[in-house]
């Protein structure tokens, strides 16, 4: 096959799937298409059968998006928001796992939990049980919120917590879960002997004392450990503070995709802050959403980014971006930059700091032109339009210009445009040898580390460095 960037960057490629369980992804309008099947996400067959699609396409791993929050307007929920079902309606997609488990042989499932709504003995439960339910196919996207201002409405708190705050109180969340998982049960200690009757060695289970500033534990952790103890340690964000928190706590990061050279300089350093923490970059996997429209030819697939393009509007753009910065695009001056709610005084710094800042600096854009670039992108990364060929050369010239190590697909039209994608894209970048292929039984963690047997996340990572007490 022609085309093709390997040369000196030829490192293998990492993919997933970026979905919700909800009508559409990226905060985008497609469900109604003819194509798109997304609108049965209620269904679970719709979930099997593309949990399917997608392991037998060869990707690493099915990442849902989740929240309580939903887009805002001043105050109120947003009425497009509601009427189009753009980041509204959804489920929890938790519950959907066990289920796509027992389909699945190798594809991994990440699934998103804030890290400021329940307890983190909370969590270290459900995941451990996951892990347990997937035999070891199991991550977590750590997130310390999203819609903030719907969040706090829903659950009634008075306000905000400030977006700093907000990732002490992660750091802590983090390190408390993770030494529930590592440290509370020794590697022997589940003996579960018919013979003598003995189910755990007592001397083997410790309580764990942690007093943080924010969330306190003293107690036992009574799930068995699981296959990887700890899920693999997913995060986004790419704000200084969200930066920092990845470098020291996750295994994969999602950088935010804009344009190449922008998403580089995240990647170099999202590596230097690891390398700082002693941690080793490269064992970092950074990866990026990625729109894709293909076709057998690339006339094909240009008529379908089209007819995706037809279908969304300003007052969708502006929904979501409100839902994600609370800065309503449709009340300012649109000859104007961002700049301006700055000097308002406006809500920048709390909410969606990331799809801030980047339309902040010298080389602002006006308000209308944020609304034309946002349009038919909403959150959603890179885009690549072409024939097969085409859209395996733009991946490799991607992840060569940027470092990245690889890509979450974010369907369009799905589960159509992911049968797409692995028909026609995986096997050129597998017979490029950019691809490593799962095998069952082996860990998502060894999987994306490219290690087998690397199932545990290791004494040396930085969240288990810090001070605990066990008895």
């Amino acid at each position: 096959m022609a085309g093709g960037v390997t040369a000196g960057h030829s490192k293998t490629l990492h993919f997933g799937v970026f979905e919700v369980m909800g009508a559409q992804v990226g905060g985008t309008y497609s469900w109604p298409h003819p194509r798109s099947e997304s609108i049965g996400y209620l269904d679970p067959a719709h979930w099997i059968r593309t949990a399917k699609i997608v392991e037998d396409a060869g990707f690493d791993f099915l990442f849902f998006a989740g929240g309580y929050g939903y887009p805002m307007i001043g105050e109120d929920i947003s009425r497009v928001s509601v009427e189009k079902g753009i980041n509204f309606g959804g489920a929890d997609p938790d519950y959907l796992i066990p289920i796509l488990a027992q389909h699945t042989t190798t594809l991994g499932f990440v699934v998103t939990q804030s890290t400021g709504l329940d307890h983190p003995a909370q969590l270290a439960r459900r995941f451990a049980t996951l892990d347990h339910l997937t035999g070891g196919r199991i991550g977590w996207n750590i997130v310390t919120g999203a819609s903030q201002n719907a969040v706090a409405d829903v659950f009634g708190h008075e306000g905000m917590v400030p977006h700093d705050t907000r990732y002490d109180m992660a750091a802590e969340y983090v390190e408390l879960a993770s030494r529930l998982w590592e440290e509370a049960w020794d590697d022997d200690a589940l003996r579960a002997d018919r013979a003598t009757g003995e189910f755990a060695r007592p001397d083997g289970v410790h309580r764990v004392v942690f007093d943080g500033e924010h969330y306190r534990s003293r107690g036992y952790f009574s799930t068995p450990p699981s296959p990887q103890r700890t899920p693999v340690l997913f995060q986004a964000g790419t704000s200084p503070k969200g930066r920092a928190f990845a470098a020291g706590n996750a295994e994969c990061v999602f950088v935010q995709a804009t344009t190449p050279e922008r998403t580089a300089a995240a990647v170099a350093d999202i590596r230097r802050l690891a390398a700082e923490r002693g941690r080793d970059p490269e064992l970092l996997r950074l990866m990026a959403g990625m729109t894709v429209f293909v076709a057998e030819t690339s006339e094909g697939a240009h008529a379908l980014a089209a007819e995706f393009d037809a279908m969304q509007s300003d007052e969708i753009v502006a929904s979501l971006y409100a839902g994600n910065t609370g800065i309503d695009l449709l009340s300012l001056d649109p000859d104007l930059t961002l700049h301006q709610v700055l000097g308002a005084g406006g809500p920048i710094g709390q909410m969606g700091t990331s799809n801030i800042e980047r339309f902040l600096g010298d080389d602002a854009p006006t308000v209308r032109e944020i609304l034309d670039q946002l349009r038919g992108r909403g959150t959603r990364g890179f885009r690549v339009v072409g024939d097969p060929v085409e859209v395996a050369d733009r991946i490799e010239q991607l992840a060569a210009a940027t470092d990245l190590d690889g890509f979450l697909i974010e369907p369009v039209f799905a589960p159509g445009d992911l049968c797409d994608f692995g028909e026609l894209v995986m096997p050129i970048l597998r017979a490029r040898g950019r691809l490593r292929d799962g095998e069952p039984g082996a860990s998502l963690r060894a999987r994306l580390t490219e290690r087998p047997g690397a199932h545990r996340l290791g004494a040396a990572h930085p969240v288990l460095g810090g001070s605990v007490v066990t008895a």
